[in-house]
């Protein structure tokens, strides 16, 4: 067996399986979940009707790097969202099947398996990036992202030596419990020391496209390469994916673009992975990135979601509404273990510990004392849940 599978975490939700076990909750209570991050609006029909039209394509194998009218569609978003001015879609763009499993694969890709290799990522995280880092042979390296840090990761704790041992940096903007974004300038400053340190970055952007104003989109990596002149977007990759964006979590459609060098690597190693999306998915997945109404409604209604559920949380639990994302990043005065125990036991509300999220570094879980509250669920669902959490604390 690969010795690596034995320093594998429990993955978070299996710990809360287990922090439940002896807790049955109230029968009275319709169970809600906020805890898993499933997109459950409904899922575009135009996208449902081209697959079901396209069943046929099972008869045929799907290649990696998937059909060139995908690439294209792709490519065209890519320009129109992030303001770029060109992306190659035969070198610069490759399907995936969902991001989870491209974010895992890319770096038994790119890392090179050693005592001093380290993969960098923020904390809390998707747990993801730990299990790919110690998997391919390296060590992870946690930055913590803190409210003194503004929730984005705290770069200067980061030393000279470390920023060379580094092998791939994982950022998640917007961010994966906090919903903070970087700004432009922030990912320019990590771009440079990629080049000066010959790292490479992973930005997973599967959350930019739910956020509040229309008229300030979160900024992605890609675009701050070519707002620094450069369209070969040397160093860096981003991950895509149509779960969030379009509700469509269970296609498991997605994309890397980024450094065409670095993307040539990436689909000889996905050649012998063998995970092509079935074309079918492909079709579908063209007619979601070329359709914007989707999305806009899509905002709207998260918009709305999160305006009614601040509304009962006002004055009653220290939390405020995130750049981006769906997610809340509540912060307790109680332990975050043990009011989730009392929230379900009590309430049948179901939210993730935020020290589930992270790990301890230099004395501190920057996920203790924190929930991880995700908007998710039918808008009425979620202001009861949220009257449910207030009616919780006041037991305290």
């Amino acid at each position: 067996m690969n010795p690596h599978l034995q320093q594998l975490h429990p993955y978070p939700f299996e710990r809360l399986r287990q922090l439940f076990t002896d807790i049955v909750p109230p029968a009275g209570r319709a169970p809600i979940s906020l805890s898993i991050g499933e997109p459950r609006h409904a899922s575009p029909a135009f996208v449902l009707a081209e697959i079901a039209a396209s069943l046929d394509r099972l008869s045929n194998y799907p290649t990696t790097a998937g059909i060139p009218q995908l690439r294209q569609a792709i490519a065209s978003w890519l320009q129109r969202r992030f303001e770029l001015p060109a992306v190659d879609p035969d070198h610069q763009v490759l399907p995936v099947s969902g991001t989870r499993e491209a974010l895992f694969a890319f770096a038994q890709a790119v890392v090179s398996p050693g005592p001093d290799a380290l993969v960098m990522s923020p904390n809390p995280f998707y747990q993801i990036y730990e299990g790919a880092a110690l998997l391919a042979g390296a060590t992870p390296h946690f930055i913590n992202c803190t409210q003194d840090s503004g929730l984005l990761p705290d770069f200067a704790s980061v030393s000279e030596q470390q920023w060379r041992q580094c092998q791939l940096l994982y950022l998640c903007s917007p961010g994966n419990p906090t919903g903070a974004v970087l700004s432009l300038a922030q990912l320019q400053q990590l771009i440079a020391l990629a080049r000066e340190y010959d790292f490479v970055i992973a930005g997973d952007e599967c959350y930019s496209e739910i956020y509040f104003d229309e008229a300030a989109p979160p900024p992605g990596l890609l675009q701050a390469c070519a707002a620094m002149g450069d369209g070969d977007y040397r160093n860096c990759v981003v991950f895509h994916s149509l779960s969030k964006r379009s509700n469509l979590p269970g296609m498991r459609s997605g994309f890397v673009a980024g450094d065409a060098d670095i993307l040539r690597a990436f689909a000889l190693y996905r050649t012998y992975h063998g995970c092509a999306m079935p074309l079918h998915h492909q079709l579908g997945s063209i007619a979601a990135w070329n359709d914007e109404a989707h999305v806009i409604a899509n905002r709207q209604l998260y918009r709305q979601k999160f305006a009614s559920v601040l509304a009962e949380f006002d004055g009653k639990l220290a939390v405020a509404a995130p750049d981006a994302g769906f997610y809340l990043w509540p912060r307790l005065e109680a332990s975050d273990t043990q009011f989730a125990r009392r929230l379900y036991a009590s309430e049948n509300v179901i939210a993730l510990p935020g020290s589930f999220l992270a790990r301890e570094v230099r004395g501190v879980n920057p996920g203790a004392n924190h929930l991880r509250l995700a908007l998710v669920a039918e808008p009425e669902q979620c202001v009861e849940a949220a009257r449910r959490i207030v009616r919780c604390l006041a037991t305290l």
